[in-house]
């Protein structure tokens, strides 16, 4: 057991904050990040024993593990999205508010938000990880990342935009690279989107654009060390490279991408370059530093240490889980892998741990169970790692579907998902590859 650090009793604030929070008497616990850490705490403290706020710069939870498929028109945004207020609609003691946290105040307990000033008691730091382009400022411009719906949707568009530009092409080069694609990053989310686009090729994409010769067309999946899934075991590895080369996707490991100019792939090592008007980032994370906490607070890719109970070092009431906090333990002396597991178990721990310091008992650390790690190549094919069981195939894809499903907040949005998997995979076909952007208002004279 870990001893209780001290706390203040409630506080009495003498000027209600600036954001329109109703005042209760209970001790305000205020979530930063609804993603699948700060959603599970949420839920599994709002109610009687503490008033909980969740501040999110959107108003759904997204799930992210099938972000690609939005991307790829497999599914619509609102198939994995669920409105936070939707959740909570018959909670007590909740607030869910559309705010972007702008600094830190741990000495007076308050942060300051576009909304204004919000006081806390419990201040939790679930705001998940973003982009890392490592400093190339071209590759920022000019590549597609894939952290939203909205990143999402963004793909989608170029792709199919890419496509309707090359049929009114006459220039054979230029055909070529508005029709090949990139993705850089060999893991679960470039293995995923890659082994989908391949199939999009051979099944889908020449029946929408017939005028094309989708041959010539290539799909390159780009990573850095010597072998795609790092995070899971060498049969997993070898088996998505096999699956991808065998839907005709190029891949290349051990290499590195050093620039993009929007149309060409500057290659490291003096590789020849590769020409794609499409380049989908997926090749590491970072957190995103906050005013107001020590620089002492981060470590390495900007996450925030926080002991065994997700209490950030140094600082007393507050809290940091999931992508954002670096905790080490006998099992991971570098830290857990930044996957949604990860984020939901240490909520689960959270939530348990407040309700004790509240009652003044000791709170418990945190340890992590690994359930294991999936990656589906597309149809019939996926890569699976459990705890005592490794199997990849038609299996691992039924396993695979069935946890994702599972996993999404709705039964509405289960229900659509299924649908449209299964009308996938008896058509092999969608009617959702939509070109769908904001319109440019137009000037008033």
């Amino acid at each position: 057991m870990i001893a209780t650090p001290s706390t203040t009793e409630k506080r009495v604030t003498p000027n209600p904050p600036l954001a329109n929070i109703p005042q209760v008497e209970l001790k305000r616990v205020v979530i930063v990040g609804g993603g699948f850490g700060g959603l599970k705490l949420a839920r599994s403290l709002a109610g009687k024993e503490f008033q909980v706020v969740l501040l999110d710069k959107v108003n759904y939870h997204q799930f992210q593990p099938l972000f690609y498929q939005v991307a790829t028109a497999g599914l619509e945004p609102s198939s994995i999205s669920f409105p936070f207020r939707k959740v909570f609609q018959r909670t007590p003691n909740m607030a869910v508010r559309m705010a972007e946290l702008k600094s830190i105040d741990a000495v007076n307990s308050t942060i300051q938000t576009d909304l204004g000033e919000i006081a806390y008691d419990y201040l939790i730091l679930a705001t998940g990880a973003d982009t890392n382009y490592f400093g190339n400022k071209n590759i920022q411009e000019f590549a597609l990342p894939m952290k939203s719906i909205t990143e999402a949707l963004a793909i989608r568009n170029r792709i199919l935009d890419n496509y309707e530009k090359a049929l009114n092409t006459r220039d054979e080069s230029e055909r070529q690279t508005l029709m090949n694609i990139v993705v850089v990053g060999g893991g679960p989310t470039g293995v995923e989107v890659s082994g989908t686009l391949a199939e999009m090729k051979k099944g889908v994409l020449p029946k929408d654009y017939p005028e094309l010769d989708f041959k010539p067309m290539k799909i390159y999946l780009i990573e850095a060390s010597g072998k795609l899934l790092n995070g899971m075991s060498e049969q997993a590895s070898a088996s998505s490279r096999k699956y991808l080369e065998r839907l005709g996707v190029t891949v290349m490991t051990g290499a590195s991408v050093t620039d993009y100019d929007g149309q060409t792939v500057t290659l490291g090592g003096g590789a020849a370059p590769l020409h794609a008007a499409t380049l989908v980032w997926a090749a590491g994370v970072t957190g995103i530093k906050l005013d107001g906490l020590p620089q002492e607070c981060f470590v390495r890719g900007n996450r925030i240490q926080v002991d065994r109970t997700n209490r950030v070092n140094g600082l007393e009431n507050v809290y940091a889980l999931g992508d954002i906090a670096y905790m080490t333990e006998e099992s991971y002396p570098n830290g857990h892998p930044q996957v949604a597991q990860v984020a939901i178990q240490q909520a689960a721990n959270l939530a348990r741990n407040l309700k004790r310091i509240d009652l003044k008992q000791d709170t418990v650390p945190f340890s992590y169970k690994n359930l294991g790690s999936m990656a589906t190549i597309g149809r019939n094919k996926a890569v699976a790692d459990l705890p005592h069981l490794k199997f990849h195939g038609f299996v691992a894809w039924l396993f695979w579907m069935f946890v994702h499903l599972m996993s999404i907040v709705g039964i509405k949005n289960k229900l659509v998902t299924f649908i449209n998997w299964a009308w996938n995979y008896f058509t092999s076909d969608q009617s959702l590859r939509l070109i769908i952007r904001p319109e440019q208002k137009k000037a008033t004279k």
